[in-house]
């Protein structure tokens, strides 16, 4: 699980307070500079047009509990962006890697 510190320039971290990635708009880049995805209406989008992640809100099953925050650790300096691949059309699929390995993939 991962979570966005809209206060912390809007960078994700997973629950064990390791920074990951960062929102630039609607773009999600890790850390490496890789562009991960998109995040749009709640929903956290790959480059195959899947759902990746959720926030509480738009999760379409109900949500148990949030544990607890770990604290955070620093946030290495941001590499240049790659550019962002054009959007593909949203699909109804689910993403085949899970979150928290799919935010990994932006860790330095």
């Amino acid at each position: 699980m991962v979570y966005i510190d809209v206060d912390d320039d809007h960078t994700i971290y997973t629950w064990g307070g390791t920074p990951v990635a960062y929102l630039s708009d609607e773009h999600i880049y890790g850390f490496n500079g890789k562009h991960l995805g998109w995040f749009q209406d709640g929903i956290v989008w790959d480059h195959d047009g899947n759902r990746a992640g959720y926030l509480a809100q738009t999760l379409p099953v109900y949500a148990a509990y949030e544990p607890y925050k770990s604290y955070k650790s620093y946030k290495p300096y941001r590499s240049y962006q790659e550019y962002a691949p054009y959007q593909p059309y949203k699909l109804h699929s689910e993403s085949r890697i899970p979150l928290l390995q799919f935010m990994s993939q932006g860790a330095s």
